[in-house]
């Protein structure tokens, strides 16, 4: 380890940010770490803000520590409400909007993203919400214990586990998705089709083709010239980058900030982890964003790591879940331009699609198969090889590839 290492600060205070004070403490590192989070919250993980807490009104956030403990146990100053707005790359400092100045020695970089904003619903007139933080999800629950009348734009992850939550809470909900099908850039047609028609056995309609072009104090009106009465409206149709210090330090972050496999970004000491990292993936042969769970715990605990003088690559496939009615599905890798291999029977409700470039096994999803996408993962991520006739046979044992 460096002795030169000394000051270590963490912009943002998010999963990402979180479990990367924590690695750094557990690989040893005593100097100085300072995580600046503009949310008045300590770091907590966001999949619970469309999972559990809309299936219950009482469910209270679960914190990655309770804000005490960052400077009680693991010595990390934790500022909350401090949004980073500005770094000199000269001095190695980084500035909150209110003002004050944060030396380091290295930064990290872990704003995350924000929610893409949907302009013709802007001032409208209508209860319009979206779906990022611990105030909109607490929000959010509580419009839809009234029983709204709910127009979700986007039928993306976000948007269907709202639906959900509505629908099971007696909401009459309708999802406008601009495709022709649900999760069109993440899940095969056979899946889509199978959400959608749990959905709609609760209830929920859907409208495919068109969009939200404006909407008044009473609903929405479509591109195609239909109105859909609401009373409140969820957008959920994807995120963007955060603009950040990167922007100061000369690093291009429109589509994300570019890091290579140790976390590293183009300007010295400064590191990038979690949903603003822009890093690349073998299974989609480009560098992409990574907005799951697993990539903001991992990639970075092992950017911790990288930043105090270890060696450690980070090229896990991506992988993420969803939480539907009683569907549990995964997804690993890229299933997309691909060939698909379906193991199992899909009218059972429980099977595996593995997505497949020539020979290699570029990704994987399962609906109810929790333990073959276990080893799924490993075969991605190993970068296995089987024969294509095994892999369309459900009999064949998954852990016989990675020997």
């Amino acid at each position: 380890m460096s002795v030169q290492i000394e000051n270590i600060v963490i912009a943002g205070a998010g999963q990402a940010g979180g479990r990367a004070a924590e690695a750094l403490r557990a690989k040893g590192f005593q100097g100085t770490i300072t995580m600046l989070g503009e949310e008045p919250h300590p770091p907590y993980e966001r999949p619970q803000l469309s999972k559990e807490m809309l299936h219950a009104p009482d469910t209270p956030v679960t914190y990655i520590k309770q804000a005490g403990d960052w400077q009680d146990k693991l010595r990390v100053r934790l500022e909350t409400g401090a949004a980073v707005t500005d770094c000199d790359a000269d001095r190695r400092t980084v500035s909150t909007a209110d003002g004050r100045s944060f030396a380091f020695d290295r930064l990290l970089i872990a704003t995350g993203t924000r929610p893409r904003r949907f302009a013709a619903l802007e001032n409208c007139g209508l209860d319009v919400q979206y779906l990022r933080n611990v105030e909109d999800a607490l929000r959010f629950r509580k419009s839809i214990q009234n029983k709204s009348r709910l127009v979700i734009v986007g039928g993306g992850v976000i948007g269907l586990e709202a639906a959900c939550a509505a629908a099971m809470m007696g909401c009459a909900v309708t999802v406008i998705e601009s495709e022709q099908r649900l999760l069109a850039r993440a899940f095969p047609s056979i899946v889509s089709d199978l959400v959608a028609a749990k959905h709609r056995s609760h209830g929920v309609g859907f409208i495919f083709g068109t969009t939200v072009s404006g909407a008044t104090a009473d609903g929405v009106t479509l591109c195609d010239g239909r109105t859909i009465a609401a009373d409140l409206v969820l957008v959920g149709i994807g995120v963007e980058s955060v603009p950040t210090v990167a922007d100061r330090l000369g690093l291009p972050s429109a589509t994300g900030i570019a890091v290579d496999a140790n976390g590293r970004t183009a300007a010295p000491g400064v590191f990038c982890a979690g949903d603003a990292a822009l890093q690349w993936s073998r299974c989609h042969g480009r560098a992409i964003r990574v907005e799951t769970w697993a990539n903001a715990q991992n990639q970075a605990i092992s950017v911790a790591a990288n930043m105090i003088g270890e060696a450690s690559e980070y090229n896990d496939p991506p992988w993420f879940w969803t939480d539907q009615y009683d569907l549990n599905i995964q997804v690993a890798g890229d299933m997309l331009d691909s060939d698909h291999i379906v193991r199992g029977d899909t009218r059972s409700g429980k099977f595996s699609v593995i997505a497949m470039r020539g020979s290699d096994v570029v990704g994987a999803l399962s609906v109810n198969a929790a333990k073959e996408m276990a080893m799924l993962r490993r075969v991605i991520a190993a970068n296995k090889r089987p024969a294509r006739a095994d892999l369309e046979s459900p009999a064949y044992d998954l852990r016989t590839a990675l020997k």
